[in-house]
């Protein structure tokens, strides 16, 4: 679908009303458009992150004060999400790796007990693609589960199978810092990383790669570089998914994928799954960067990027500072929703329709203007169908494309195993 092609979409609507056959305002036909197609079409986002007290008493899955959770998934009409098994990175030892493991081991459990003890009858863990469709046609909302990091494995190849079982389909290879898997799109400095370790993919890399294939597994290659994602690309027998990035084009975040990646993603078979991460989908003026520093040495501004970062600060420091992000939101407006659809819009250009869909990162810094949550879902459909697109192309970029993704990566494995 071409630019041109979604402008479409509103210029029908306009002259339907102009020649009055509707007695429906432009915006009302669209709100009723969108709301059939988002009623229709499986939603499905790929990245929404857990804290390891998930599923407790501190955070319930149901009504816990996060971006993600089940009554702001019924609210907004996100039918599915792939909750994140995220560790973070840390400096290659015995005892890291080890922790690294128990902490993933936490983060699975924690999605097995909603899922199956504290609300089975309102969401279910899909396997498999078949399962996505079964759960939500029953009525339920659908979990998933991705890894973010591959540094949970360590070096122990082994654990992919334990992982598998324990319901992951997808894994991203690094995150922020280099592993033993692949190189970092973000080196760090704190962990030695320098520009580059391995090049690209290691040759273990090459052979976690292999493995996922063999499991089922998709390979996912947001967070890694460029070169590590060619390389996955290039050794994968099955489509790879990028799990939550947005486009370089639009955005020059090294976060993001260039063309170069996007296309040889297309040639891959595979699926960008286009991410609603402010940073990400819209460049601020350094000025910005400038007056937020000052404003956070002016009022003692503790630290750290969370909600509860200027909980410690003074009452009046706290409302100034307050007032002064409101101020600079004004002045430097955060990215919105059509920021965001700007960056699918540029990839479906790209690499067409069948290889584009969408992800949040709520909980893990995600969120932009109008889809600050799961609650406010419905408003990236409705941006979709403003600017023309049809409700299969909705279907696709929804989750339809990561289904078929997700199938041809089963296929891959299926053919493995019958091979050992």
């Amino acid at each position: 679908m071409c630019s041109t092609a979604k402008r479409v979409g509103l210029l029908a609507i306009a002259l339907l009303v102009a020649c009055g056959g509707d007695p429906r305002t432009p915006e009302e036909i669209l709100a009723d458009s969108a709301r059939a197609i988002h009623d229709a079409v499986i939603t499905i986002d790929t990245h929404d992150d857990i804290p390891l007290d998930f599923a407790t008493d501190a955070v319930d899955p149901l009504n816990a004060d996060r971006q993600v959770n089940l009554r702001k998934m019924r609210q907004g009409g996100l039918d599915a999400a792939f909750f994140a098994v995220y560790v973070p990175q840390t400096a290659r030892t015995p005892e890291n790796y080890q922790a690294a493991k128990d902490a993933a081991l936490t983060k699975f459990g924690a999605i097995h007990r909603m899922a199956e003890d504290t609300y089975p009858d309102r969401i279910e863990l899909a396997y498999t693609p078949d399962d996505v469709e079964r759960i939500h046609g029953e009525g339920k909302l659908v979990a998933a589960i991705g890894i973010e990091n591959g540094f949970v494995i360590g070096k122990d190849l082994s654990l992919l199978s334990r992982y598998y079982d324990l319901g992951a389909r997808y894994m991203t290879l690094a995150h922020m810092g280099h592993n033993d898997i692949a190189d970092s799109a973000n080196p760090r400095s704190d962990l030695g990383d320098g520009r580059e370790e391995h090049g690209g993919l290691s040759r273990f890399g090459e052979q976690v790669v292999g493995e996922m294939n063999r499991l089922g597994m998709m390979v996912d290659v947001s967070h890694i570089s460029k070169q590590s994602a060619l390389d996955a690309m290039r050794v994968s027998r099955a489509p790879v998914i990028a799990s939550h990035s947005a486009v370089y084009a639009v955005a020059a975040n090294p976060r993001n994928l260039d063309d170069e990646t996007l296309l040889a993603l297309k040639e891959n078979g595979g699926v960008i799954q286009v991410v609603a991460f402010n940073s990400y989908v819209k460049i601020q003026p350094p000025e910005r960067a400038e007056t937020l520093k000052q404003l956070r040495i002016d009022h003692s501004f503790p630290g750290g990027d969370g909600p509860d970062s200027i909980a410690g600060m003074a009452s009046q420091d706290k409302f100034e500072y307050e007032q002064g992000i409101d101020m600079l939101d004004l002045d430097y407006p955060p990215a919105n929703v059509s920021d965001f659809v700007d960056h699918i819009d540029y990839a479906v250009d790209l690499i067409g329709i069948d290889h584009v869909g969408i992800s949040s990162d709520f909980d893990g810094g995600g969120g932009v203007t109008d889809w600050e949550d799961a609650s406010e879902t419905f408003n990236v459909t409705a941006e979709l169908v403003r600017r023309g697109y049809s409700r299969d192309d909705i279907r696709k970029l929804w989750g339809g494309n990561l289904l078929r993704v997700w199938r041809e990566v089963d296929q891959v494995a299926a053919e493995m195993q019958k091979g050992d």
